[in-house]
C-alpha cells in the first residue's frame, strides 16, 4: 500500500510538473503575441507614427506654406524624433477622432484632448503632457448690455453659445448653464465667425484661443470676465485599450519630458506669445 500511494503521489507531482511547465510555455506564447501586435511594434517596423489631430489655433494650424504648425505638432515631431521614426499627421474632425482612432486610422490623438472619465470608457488615455482651462470670449454688442460679472449671468435662455461639437466645453455648459442655447460647428473657425458675425453670445474655449480672438477683433470681441480660466482640464494623449505596451512607452516619454524644460518651453512659446503669428498671417 505504501509503495501504491507513493507512487500516486510521484505521479500526482509529475502532472503538476508538466501542467505548470506547459502553463508557463502558454503564457509565453501569449506575451509573444502581445509584444508583436502591439501598437509599438507596428510603428517601429513601419517606420513611421500615425498621429490624429484637428485643427485649433495654435494646438495645430496650417502655416502660410500649408505645412502643420502648433504646439501639439511639436509635440507629435518631438515624440517621432524620439522614437527615431517619421511622423504622419491625420487631420480629423474633431467629432469623430475617437472613431477614426478605434478604426485604426492612426495610432495615437495629439490633439490637446482632455481627459474625461466618459471618454476614458472608449480610450485609454496617458498620463497628462500638459493642461489647459476654459476661457470666455464675447459679443460686445449683445453682452454688454447684459454686463455678466460672473459666468452664471450668462444662465439665460436669449444667451446663445456657439461651440465646436464634442468639446469638454459643451458639458461644461450644459451642467453650468443649463437655461443657455447651444449652436453647434464643425471647426473652430466657424465658430468665431458666427460670433464675429454677431449670431452667438460667447463661446467657451480652452485657453489662449478665446484671447487671441479679442485681442485679434477688440472692437467686437472682449472677454467679460478677463483670461482667468475657469476650469483646469489635463491634456492626455488617446491610443486604443488593450495595449499595454504602447501605452507604457508613452507615459514613460511623458515623464522623462516633464523632467527636461523642452514642454515648458514650447507651451511658453504658442500660449504665452504671438511671436508666431507671422507664419500664419
Amino acid at each position: 500500500m505504501k509503495v501504491r500511494s507513493l507512487l500516486l503521489q510521484t505521479v500526482i507531482i509529475a502532472a503538476l510538473v508538466i501542467g505548470v511547465s506547459r502553463g508557463a510555455a502558454f503564457a509565453g506564447e501569449i506575451q509573444k503575441q502581445l509584444t508583436k501586435e502591439s501598437t509599438l511594434e507596428q510603428i517601429m517596423k513601419r517606420g513611421s507614427i500615425r498621429v490624429g489631430f484637428s485643427t485649433f489655433i495654435p494646438w495645430a494650424m496650417r502655416n502660410k506654406k500649408g505645412e502643420f504648425i502648433g504646439f501639439e505638432i511639436d509635440v507629435a515631431r518631438k515624440l517621432a524624433e524620439d522614437m527615431g521614426v517619421k511622423v504622419e499627421f491625420v487631420p480629423t474632425k474633431w467629432a469623430g477622432i475617437i472613431p477614426a482612432l478605434l478604426t485604426g486610422k492612426f495610432d495615437v490623438i495629439i490633439a490637446g484632448m482632455a481627459m474625461t472619465p466618459k471618454r476614458n470608457l472608449k480610450v485609454n488615455f496617458t498620463l497628462p503632457y500638459n493642461y489647459s482651462g476654459l476661457t470666455l470670449v464675447a459679443h460686445r454688442k449683445l453682452c454688454e448690455p447684459i454686463n455678466p460679472t460672473k459666468l452664471e449671468d450668462l444662465n439665460r435662455p436669449d444667451v446663445i453659445f456657439a461651440e465646436r461639437m464634442g468639446v469638454t466645453a459643451v458639458f461644461f455648459i450644459k451642467r453650468v448653464l443649463p437655461k443657455a442655447q447651444l449652436r453647434f460647428f464643425d471647426d473652430e473657425s466657424q465658430v468665431y465667425q458666427e460670433l464675429r458675425n454677431g449670431n452667438a453670445h460667447a463661446n467657451l474655449a480652452d485657453a489662449p484661443g478665446p484671447a487671441f480672438e479679442a485681442l485679434e477683433y477688440p472692437d467686437i470681441l472682449y472677454m467679460p470676465l478677463g483670461a482667468k480660466k475657469l476650469t483646469r482640464e489635463p491634456i492626455s494623449f488617446a491610443l486604443r485599450k488593450g495595449d499595454p505596451d504602447w501605452l507604457n512607452y508613452l507615459n514613460n516619454w511623458i515623464t522623462f519630458q516633464h523632467s527636461k524644460p523642452w514642454l515648458k518651453e514650447r507651451d511658453h512659446y504658442w500660449y504665452a506669445t504671438r511671436d508666431w503669428m507671422d507664419q500664419i498671417k
